[in-house]
């Protein structure tokens, strides 16, 4: 795929007050897609500062210092998903904001090919807090999975930070198709 029209969205925090920001979150994030058109996503039962909420959301998470984009990518994929990818290539990056934690999130969208699954290894945090989960989709079930979760002030700014990087998927995942690849 040959497509340098990467997505630069911003977005700000309309769910809470801002007061200010005092870090940044470095994000590697991953739309993961396989050859029969389904996608790939995590569930979260969150019960926190947030709210209460069941999410989706792509897989992915921090870039620990020292640790590419690309690494950090794969060993989230690894952890929350149990799969294997190939990077197609950099969807782009949206920036946006949790007011409530004082967080301005860049998040790093790539399009990526599950090649291989096999067992996740997610976090005690992920397991006993967000009661994470895998989910497969078709690209129709997955937009109707984000609107259905738009129902809370945290699925609201999840859903318009991934929705547009999801459109874009599908179109540059269309794009390929039809050249032959």
């Amino acid at each position: 795929m040959s497509d340098n029209n990467e997505l630069m969205i911003e977005l700000n925090d309309t769910e809470w007050n801002f007061e200010y920001t005092d870090h940044d979150r470095l994000i590697a994030r991953a739309i993961v897609f396989d050859d029969d058109g389904y996608f790939y996503f995590v569930r979260a039962e969150r019960d926190d500062d947030f709210g209460k909420a069941v999410l989706i959301e792509t897989s992915g998470g921090g870039v620990e210092e020292n640790e590419s984009l690309e690494s950090a990518l794969r060993r989230e994929l690894r952890e929350e998903l149990g799969v294997e990818v190939d990077i197609i290539c950099k969807i782009g990056v949206v920036s946006d904001y949790y007011n409530l934690i004082h967080r301005h999130n860049i998040n790093n969208y790539f399009l990526c090919k599950a090649k291989s699954f096999g067992a996740n290894h997610l976090t005690d945090q992920e397991i006993k807090d967000f009661h994470l989960s895998a989910l497969k989709l078709s690209f129709d079930e997955a937009v109707c999975e984000y609107k259905n979760r738009s129902c809370t002030k945290i699925g609201r700014l999840i859903a318009a930070r991934e929705l547009p990087v999801l459109m874009r998927a599908k179109e540059l995942i269309e794009e390929n198709n039809a050249e032959g690849h």
